[in-house]
Formats: structure tokens, C-alpha cells, sequence
């Protein structure tokens, strides 16, 4: 519905099982399991969402074709990629590392020639924005099956497209961006269709990921950045260049004590107008002008008039003496 905290909604649902995975690492000890839970558990999913290259990362074909197997008893292994048009594209080999394919076998752009966890930022650059989003889904979702925790992937991918929401810009054209600059995604796609629109350069960017730190560094509201980490900074950097804080957000709003736009407090919510047809006011009554019997007396005809009910009567001062 419109006005649900998703973002929240997203954040409990993965936070939460996370404990699971950091008391069943605990409970293992330092025993080998076939699930791998001990390199595998929350330091992999920290690892994802913070966009970080692995350990022992795998070695990516930067191009398709067939693949050459070379040996060198001094160098080692190298693989040779072989394109459709003869171009011949060398992969060394580090030593000790396990070969996912075989001397002959057809390759693709990204696929893995080594064993081992891929690196989302050379994945991004080969493969697209896409395939990248859904391989960091497929890891973390992966690593909570494991160990038997069930999440819906709308939350992770909530959290993977914040971290995948914002490109890099190469070449500015004819718009107001500046190289080198982050924007927004959604913004950065409006500017250069109302480029086009008027027959001028559109800007050019590149796809770019950012771990949810830096994610959430790097928002608009400064009231939000500066609540999370690095205040100082944040509050200098805000000061020098004058920015201003709409207040779009829900921790910008609950930091200044304002009502959150989300729930009931959502713009949809707020501007209703209440209708009664059959609503008539009381009248009024004041303890200056009428004793207790009168007002008993009035309590006893509204009730009356408005509910259609039986009356109850009243005690009054005299009765009770």
C-alpha cells in the first residue's frame, strides 16, 4: 500500500534471521560443516552488501570464445579465451587455484575460469547492471538457505537497488552534471530526456555499485547522512556548500520531531475530509448556569434524542440524601 515503510519493513526482515546465522556460527565452533556456515554466514553477507571484492575472488572471461589451456612448468597455467574473430585473449593462472573449465570448452563474457566467489564490481563492468543485481540476490539468499532461514527476495532486492541507484558520470554533454559526479538514477534518466527532447547532448554514465554504507552516506537529506556515520564530516560538507534538507525522508522527519511521511502520516492519508450526515451537536452546558439536576436532565434528553435508546434516570443530590 502507498505509505508503507518497505525500507524498515526490509531492514527487520533481514536483520533479524542475520542473528541466527552469528549464533550458529558459535555454536559450530571450529568444526568443518558441509553448509560452510562459519566462512560462509553473516561475514559473507556483510561481505555482499557492502559490495567489498573477496578473498580468493574468481578470475572472469572478459570475453566469449573457446577455451586454450597452456602449461608452463616454470609460470604455471594460463588460459587462453580464443574469440569467434582469432583474437586470443590470455588469463594467468594463480598457483593453486582450481580450474572451472576444460581445454575446448565455449565460454561467455563473465563466466568463471577459476573457482571462487566473484567480485560484483568486475561483474557490473562485464556482465550489466541486471545480471549483477540478481547474482548479489542469489548469494545472499544462498547463504540464509543454508542454514535454513527463509527471507522473500522483495526484501534483499529493496536493499540491492539502493546500493545500485546511482551512476557515474563520464561525459557531462549539454546537461548541468559534472564529471566524476554520482546522481541519481532516476534523476540522471529525466535530465537526459528532456535533453533529447530539445535537440541537445545528453550526459553519459557509467552503472555503479556502493556498499549500503556508502549508500547511505551518500543520500540527499544530509540530517539522514549525519545520523548514521561520520558526523563531523557530514555536517562540515552540508555547511560549506549550503544545503538545504526537504525532509523527504522517515529519519530526517523523527530527528526535528516531525510527523514521518509513511503509515497514516502519509500525504495520501492526511488530506481526507470526515463526512457525517446524521451527526448533530450536543447542547452545550455550564456548571455556572444549571445545578446537577438540570444537567442530568440534558445528559438524559441527548442520550435520548440522538441514540433512540431507553433512558436511564439519573440519581439526583436529593435522592442521595
Amino acid at each position: 500500500e502507498r505509505g508503507e515503510a518497505v525500507g524498515v519493513i526490509a531492514a527487520q526482515s533481514i536483520g533479524e534471521p542475520g542473528t541466527q546465522l552469528t549464533m550458529r556460527t558459535f555454536h559450530t565452533g571450529g568444526v568443518a560443516s558441509s553448509s560452510g556456515d562459519i566462512a560462509g554466514g553473516l561475514p559473507r553477507v556483510v561481505e555482499l552488501f557492502e559490495a567489498r571484492t573477496p578473498k580468493g575472488k574468481a578470475t572472469l572471461s572478459t570475453v566469449s570464445g573457446v577455451v586454450r589451456i597452456l602449461e608452463d612448468e616454470g609460470r604455471g597455467k594460463t588460459v587462453l579465451v580464443v574469440t569467434d574473430d582469432g583474437e586470443e585473449v590470455s588469463f594467468p593462472i594463480p598457483v593453486g587455484a582450481r580450474l572451472e573449465v576444460t581445454d575446448g570448452q565455449e565460454l561467455r563474457a563473465g563466466d568463471a575460469i577459476v573457482e571462487g566467489p566473484r567480485d560484483p564490481r568486475e561483474l557490473l563492468e562485464i556482465k550489466g547492471l541486471r545480471f549483477t543485481q540478481q547474482y548479489l540476490v542469489d548469494e545472499i539468499q544462498k547463504v540464509y538457505r543454508d542454514q535454513g532461514v527463509s527471507i522473500h527476495d522483495k526484501h534483499i532486492e529493496l536493499i540491492v537497488r539502493q546500493m545500485t541507484r546511482r551512476v557515474h558520470i563520464n561525459e557531462s554533454g549539454d546537461s548541468e552534471f559534472l564529471p566524476g559526479e554520482r546522481i541519481d538514477r532516476r534523476r540522471y534518466t529525466e535530465v537526459n530526456k528532456q535533453l533529447l527532447l530539445e535537440g541537445k547532448q545528453p550526459a553519459e554514465a557509467r552503472d555503479e555499485i556502493m556498499g549500503i554504507t556508502k549508500a547511505s552516506l551518500s543520500t540527499d537529506s544530509w540530517l539522514s547522512a549525519a545520523s548514521f556515520q561520520e558526523t563531523t564530516r557530514v555536517l562540515t560538507e552540508a555547511a560549506i556548500e549550503s544545503k538545504s534538507d526537504g525532509l523527504v525522508g522517515l529519519k530526517e522527519n523523527i530527528i526535528i520531531g516531525k510527523l514521518i511521511p509513511a503509515g497514516t502520516g502519509h500525504g495520501d492519508y492526511r488530506d481526507v475530509d470526515t463526512y457525517a450526515p446524521e451527526y448533530r451537536q450536543m447542547e452545550g452546558w455550564s456548571s455556572d448556569d444549571d445545578g446537577d439536576d438540570d444537567l442530568a436532565a440534558s445528559l438524559a434528553a441527548g442520550f435520548e434524542e440522538q441514540a433512540g435508546a431507553d433512558v436511564v434516570q439519573l440519581p439526583t443530590a436529593g435522592d442521595a440524601g
